[in-house]
This record gives structure tokens, C-alpha cells and sequence, in this order.
């Protein structure tokens, strides 16, 4: 069978579909991306490059779409291109966020298209307002809805899409989620698993030694920012590490903005830092930045309570892995984390706005043997019911016969 991806960062969420799809002679895959150095074994990589060039005269609300028609231009053309060459797709596969999808409906007409729907956005709810250290003017509303103008284009090509969680999906309009099919996210449960004797050993991470002796409160995310609950958790540490004087807490993300705004001047570490000087010992307080995935791996497994944090919004894969290595992980009480976690069962739920709230959280499960242990225990027997990789790999392939037109 004949595949073609698209993703502007290659490989995006499909690493592990592309890994399962290489592994069959008989499929050829291609992969229209930006360029960067990752590779996949059997995946040929086809560039493109954005055109260099400012955005000055168009409207704030209208720049990202702008962008997005762009990408579908230049997508369009490296299609176009393999067109040429005689590589004509069974399916094209890939993420509706960047609107490079749009226009290959032109270039490989009658090719069945399966589109990942990311979220979709709301000027007055979920996200959007729900910390009211950050209140939204109103002025910024018509900018956010415009932010679903790639959705709905990709919506109205009438093509079919698939969504991780029921969160991402109730984020669409009624009308659209018949055209959206749910397909949980797996982990590979192998790599991901727990490692009791990662406690009996010395942890090397972040320029510093984890003992054994020493109990350890991870936190991860790609950026430290808002969105991942960083300023809340940065002000519980003092009422932590207080009551713990064997607590070690170690930051992995970098000092960039994924998700909302921007701020003005620095980054939210520097910020937040300033804030609590003097309120907490930084030889106790580890930022690791950017770690490479075996480290990842290794904090995780040593983590004596792990702390998972967002706004209603996007949930991120460490949230998952994390229940696979069977973390004792404190959560925010918000939606996305609710659709993974349950209260007193396979986690603790803590209020994400309340600093007390989540150091109590922590303190609980670094307190009480018992139920650290059973949590622990019940979140790997959870990842192992839903999020198996071999059944998520087996719905894929089922959806994507069904979207080809191979399946009954």
C-alpha cells in the first residue's frame, strides 16, 4: 500500500503508526515535512521550505491562516511533484493544525485523506479564560475564533478525521464530530514500563545526584509556561520542600512558549524565580531543560511523586508514558486529566489555581506509603488496559482500511 504523511515537523504524532507500517514490505511510505535531521527506517522524506517573508499589513486574527494557505502551496507543489514522478498515494495521512493538507485534495483528486483534528478553539471557554491571573480582554475574541479557520476549511473538505480523547472531540461543533472519529493514543508499555530499582540506585540528571535516600517530585513539559501549570506549581515548592527536608524536585522543559501568550520580556523561569527568591533553596530545585528521551525515561521511573499539570486544553504525551512507568502522579482536577486519571485511584486531583492544593497533593503521596503504592499499582494496570500500543496500532490500521476503502 502507498502512504503519504504530512507533518511540517516530521515525524509528528505518526512515529509510532510509521514505525508499525514500516515494518510490512509490501508498504511504501513518503513524508512531506520541513526539514529537520530525524529519520524513521523505510520512510523516504520529500522537503519543502516556507517562502522567507514578513506578515506586515496582515490583519493579527488573519496570520495564522495566512501562514496555513502558504503551507498548503508549498505541500501542494511537493506533491505535485511526486505526482510527476509517478507516486500516485492509496491514502494521505496527516495533521489538519498547519493547513498543509488543504489543497492535495487538487493535486491526488479521488486519494482518501484522513486528518488529524487537534482542537478546536473557543473565545470564552476551556481554555481561553480559565486562569484569571491571565483574564482575556474581550478585544482578543475575534482573533481566537479565527483561529479555527484552518478547522474549518479542513471540515468543509469533507474528508475523515480522528481525534485522541473524548476532550479534543467534545471541543468541536455538534455538526463536525460525526466526521471525527475517536482514536485513543497508545504507549509502548515495553519501553515505558516501571523499574523498582531505579530507587535503590543514584539518579544522574540535571548536573546533580538523586540518592536513594532522597525522595524526588518530577515535573515535565516542552516549555515551562502557564498552560503546563508551572507558576502554580513553582509556588507550592515552599510549602514542599518545608515540610520535606529529604525532597528533591527536578523541572524538565525549556524556557520557550508552546501554548498562550508570550511575555513581553524573559522567560517564566526567570519570572517565577524572581517571585520566590528567597522562598525556596534552588541546591534543592533542579531544571533540567530539554532532556533526551533515556533520561526522560530514567527521571520518571525514579520520581517519587509526579507532577502532571494543564489548562483544559491538549493533554501531553509525559501524561501517558507517565501512567505507563506507573508514576504516583498528582493531577490537575481539569478535564483532560479527568478523561485519564481518577481521584484516589489511579492518581490524586488536585485544584490546578491552588498552590496549597497541589503541594498537599504531593505531600500525600510522598507521605502515605500505602496509597502511593497503590496508585502506582492501579495507573500501570490502566495503561495497560488503554493505552496497550499493539491495539492502538490495530484501531489505526482498522480506520485507515475504512478510510481506503479496503475495509468492509
Amino acid at each position: 500500500m502507498r502512504y503519504l504523511f504530512v507533518h511540517q515537523n516530521f515525524p509528528g504524532q505518526f512515529l509510532h503508526l510509521l514505525r508499525h507500517l514500516g515494518q510490512d514490505p509490501g508498504n511504501e511510505i513518503v513524508f512531506i515535512s520541513e526539514p529537520n535531521d530525524n529519520q524513521v527506517p523505510g520512510v523516504r522524506r520529500v522537503a519543502y521550505r516556507l517562502p522567507r517573508g514578513g506578515l506586515d499589513g496582515v490583519h493579527p486574527g488573519a496570520r495564522e491562516f495566512d501562514l496555513a494557505l502558504l503551507r498548503a502551496e508549498c505541500v501542494a507543489r511537493a506533491a505535485a511533484s511526486l505526482r510527476d514522478l509517478g507516486y500516485r498515494p492509496d491514502i494521505v495521512i496527516g495533521h489538519h493544525g498547519w493547513g498543509e493538507l488543504l489543497n492535495l485534495g487538487d493535486v491526488f483528486p479521488g486519494v482518501p485523506l484522513l486528518g488529524y483534528f487537534e482542537f478546536f478553539y473557543h473565545a470564552d471557554a476551556l481554555d481561553v479564560g480559565f486562569d484569571p491571573e491571565f483574564p482575556s480582554p474581550e478585544s482578543i475574541r475575534p482573533t481566537i475564533r479565527a483561529k479555527n479557520a484552518v478547522n474549518l476549511q479542513a471540515l468543509a473538505l469533507g474528508a475523515h478525521g480522528h481525534t485522541p480523547t473524548r476532550f479534543q472531540w467534545m471541543t468541536y461543533p455538534d455538526w463536525a464530530r460525526e466526521r471525527i472519529a475517536l482514536l485513543p493514543e497508545g504507549v509502548d508499555l515495553d519501553a515505558c514500563s516501571p523499574d523498582p530499582s531505579a530507587f535503590q540506585r543514584p539518579l544522574h540528571v540535571a548536573g546533580t545526584v538523586i540518592a536513594p535516600q532522597e525522595r524526588l517530585v518530577t515535573y515535565v513539559a516542552r516549555d515551562l509556561e502557564p498552560y503546563r501549570g508551572f507558576h502554580v506549581f513553582m509556588r507550592a515548592l515552599p510549602r514542599i520542600l518545608a515540610a520535606r527536608p529529604d525532597v528533591r524536585v527536578v523541572l524538565v522543559g525549556g524556557d520557550g512558549v508552546s501554548y498562550g501568550a508570550k511575555q513581553p520580556h524573559g522567560a517564566w523561569r526567570a519570572r517565577m524565580m524572581a517571585e520566590l527568591a528567597g522562598k525556596i533553596d534552588p541546591d534543592r530545585v533542579h531544571f533540567a531543560g530539554r532532556v533526551d528521551y533515556e533520561t526522560f525515561r530514567a527521571l520518571l521511573r525514579r520520581s517519587d511523586a509526579h507532577v502532571y499539570l494543564t489548562y483544559p486544553f491538549v493533554a501531553s504525551w509525559s501524561l501517558r508514558e507517565a501512567m505507563a512507568m506507573g508514576c504516583a502522579i498528582v493531577g490537575s482536577d481539569t478535564m483532560p486529566v479527568r478523561e485519564f486519571l481518577s481521584d484516589g485511584r489511579t492518581g490524586r486531583l488536585v485544584p490546578f489555581l491552588d498552590p496549597n492544593g497541589i503541594a498537599e497533593g504531593v505531600l500525600e503521596v510522598l507521605e502515605d506509603v500505602r496509597l502511593s503504592a497503590r496508585l502506582r499499582r492501579a495507573v500501570r494496570r490502566q495503561a495497560e488496559r488503554t493505552l496497550d500500543m499493539a491495539e492502538y496500532m490495530a484501531r489505526y490500521r482498522d480506520l485507515i482500511d475504512r478510510v481506503a476503502g479496503r475495509g468492509a
